[in-house]
């Protein structure tokens, strides 16, 4: 096998794991459903439950592993990420904002003078 394959084939007990993951958290979601005529904290207790057990189960599974590690590597990407200042966010918001008052005038225009050509002159229904 090459060495793609092998990342992309699971054990059983991996698929077994992952299954027993969702059904996990499957419940959680249809205990906080069916748990509707009881306080707010017990339904949220449930559903927290649910999902902290499901997200242990899957930590086990190497499909489990490998999504956390690139949830680290992604936020690791992140933290690389030159972000805009202040005031280039501002100056951009405004460039969009006018580019969408030019379009809106401009289709504005363009399907009033359509109307005009269309109903006044070719028609002559105004």
């Amino acid at each position: 096998m090459s060495n793609q394959n092998v990342e992309t084939v699971s054990s059983p007990a991996d698929r077994i794991k992952v299954g027993l993951a969702i059904v996990v958290f499957v419940a959680g979601l249809a205990g906080f459903q069916v748990l509707s005529s009881s306080p707010l904290v017990v339904r949220l207790g449930v559903l927290i439950a649910g999902i902290v057990v499901a997200l242990a189960i899957a930590w086990f599974s190497e499909p489990g592993r490998r999504l956390i590690a690139f949830a680290q590597d992604a936020q690791q990407e992140t933290r690389k990420v030159v972000w805009p200042t202040r005031k280039e966010t501002i100056q951009t918001t405004g460039a969009v904002f006018a580019f969408a008052v030019v379009m809106a005038l401009f289709l504005w225009i363009t399907d009033k003078s359509i109307e005009w050509v269309l109903y006044g002159l070719v028609l002559g229904w105004k």
